[in-house]
């Protein structure tokens, strides 16, 4: 793979770049993390193995210490690794820390909008913004509760159908999680049979494997290049814009009969922020803003609980005995007369600690996201200057040795204490830590404990008879589990 993208012809102003940028590129700065060689102008692209690149990064830091630096094409990147390191970077100092670095493949996408990978002013408005309104719209109270505990009926019920018999739970499950956030963006849900909402859905997962993927490396190291080559990284473009064309349409529709006075969902309420901010110079709130964000909560809202639930069904049947476990103590404090609630939660510790060890054995987004520092730091004995890429290694956190008594097993006991309490540990970050940690946190843990405890209360799920369980993923800005089917058995 490795000389046709050196034989390119480079275009005039991308050649121009490139040779204005050598000396930065090859002079290392003074007291600057080591790392392994790097090939001229691609730099460590074809160094790792972008199927498995969490695992190569970890290993890296067995050899360079838990602080190294890497360069993919032109940009220098410094990876972090182990959890006292990335408590020091994302929490300590996390005000150098707090910003995104421009990735063509994203900018290409929302043009610098949004409240995941925007900067600032901006970024600031739009995620103080987002938190209030999900708030106000119920995020960690009864009401939502309730959404998602109606939206597990329609699910179940779709189950149920099958009679046991073997499924594959990707897209539906995908549908269920993708309700709660369009209950709470759009104020309404989409029927399982919705067959352009199913193909979005399908999208998603799509999209995301191929921005995690060498190809989304390559748009973002030679972006002048890539925009003009045929492959992959051209389907991630048509795919956001084909999903932003449905978000448009949405908000179209909310425009024609918006109250100010009785808002109805996020799109209401931003709308209404357009109107009273419309005179403030400093406002940031537009209608392609509003498509933007809708867009980053929409996705960030639908594909990593359903993914971590996907690794949830798997661990399930690979463990029947942990399954019965968490069904016993279902079944000793909620029974089957009625659905579980959050205020269950304190009272299923070892239920609680079978969700946790799913999110840190599934291991969802396994690099975080990438930060950028806007000033100079020290990290250890090390100096980053200003505008240096920084990637939080997660996989080092949820897999240390030092923190986990068994970190490659799949054990709750992580999380319990000696009397059997649940005790969570500083050490588990599935949402990343400090200013840029996930705006979504509490709505993803509510989900994820009422959706996976009402799974456990309805069904058992294994493998079906033959297949061994399939412990292999898909790696992209998500882990996710490859494709496979399950069998789900109605529980007596």
């Amino acid at each position: 793979m490795l000389s046709p993208v050196c034989s390119l012809v480079v275009p005039f102003t991308a050649r121009d770049q490139i040779s204005s940028n050598f000396p930065r590129l090859y002079k290392q700065p003074a007291n600057f993390p080591p790392g392994p060689w790097a090939l001229p102008f691609v730099g460590n692209l074809f160094t790792v193995n972008f199927k498995k690149i969490h695992i190569n990064l970890t290993q890296f830091s067995e050899k360079y210490g838990d602080v190294y630096t890497l360069r993919m094409g032109q940009t220098r990147i410094v990876v972090l690794n182990g959890y006292q390191t990335i408590k020091e970077a994302l929490i300590t100092q996390g005000e150098s820390l707090s910003d995104r670095p421009i990735q063509p493949m994203i900018e290409d996408v929302n043009h610098n909008l949004g409240v995941i990978s925007t900067n600032g002013h901006l970024w600031k408005q739009q995620r103080r913004f987002a938190i209030q309104t999900l708030k106000y719209f119920g995020v960690g109270k009864r009401s939502l509760e309730s959404a998602v505990l109606d939206e597990f009926k329609f699910l179940s019920t779709h189950i149920a159908e099958y009679k046991g018999k073997p499924f594959n739970p990707h897209l539906i499950t995908n549908n269920a999680v993708s309700n709660i956030i369009c209950t709470l963006v759009f104020g309404h849900r989409f029927e399982y049979s919705n067959a352009k909402f199913q193909k979005l859905m399908s999208m998603f997962d799509q999209s995301l494997q191929i921005q995690g993927s060498i190809w989304g490396q390559l748009y973002n190291s030679f972006p002048v290049v890539m925009r003009l080559l045929p492959g992959p990284h051209q389907t991630v473009q048509k795919i956001w814009k084909e999903v932003i064309v449905f978000l448009r349409t949405e908000i179209e529709e909310h425009m024609k009969d918006w109250n100010s006075s009785d808002p109805r969902d996020y799109i209401d309420c931003y709308l209404s922020e357009i109107e009273k901010t419309k005179d403030d110079i400093s406002g940031t709130f537009d209608v392609e803003n509003l498509a933007m964000c809708t867009l980053d909560l929409f996705v960030a809202g639908s594909e990593t609980t359903s993914t971590t639930l996907r690794w949830g069904f798997v661990y399930m049947s690979k463990y029947p005995e942990i399954q019965e476990k968490v069904q016993a103590e279902i079944d000793r404090v909620i029974g089957q007369s009625r659905q579980p609630t959050m205020a269950d939660r304190s009272n299923l510790p070892y239920t609680d600690a079978v969700i946790h060890e799913v999110q840190r054995m599934g291991n969802i987004v396994p690099l975080s996201l990438p930060h950028i520092t806007n000033k100079e730091v020290r990290l250890g004995r090390y100096v980053i200057p200003e505008g240096v890429t920084i990637i939080p290694n997660l996989t080092s956190v949820m897999l240390d040795k030092n923190e986990w008594k068994t970190p490659n097993t799949f054990n709750p006991g992580h999380f319990l204490n000696e009397k059997g309490h649940f005790e969570k540990r500083a050490s588990f970050i599935p949402f990343s830590a400090g200013k840029r940690a996930c705006l979504g946190e509490n709505l993803a843990r509510m989900e994820l404990f009422l959706f996976f405890t009402s799974f456990m209360q309805t069904f058992s799920f294994a493998m079906p008879p033959g297949v061994k369980h399939a412990m292999d993923y898909n790696f992209g800005i998500t882990l996710s589990p490859v494709s496979y089917e399950i069998c789900a058995t109605l529980r007596q």
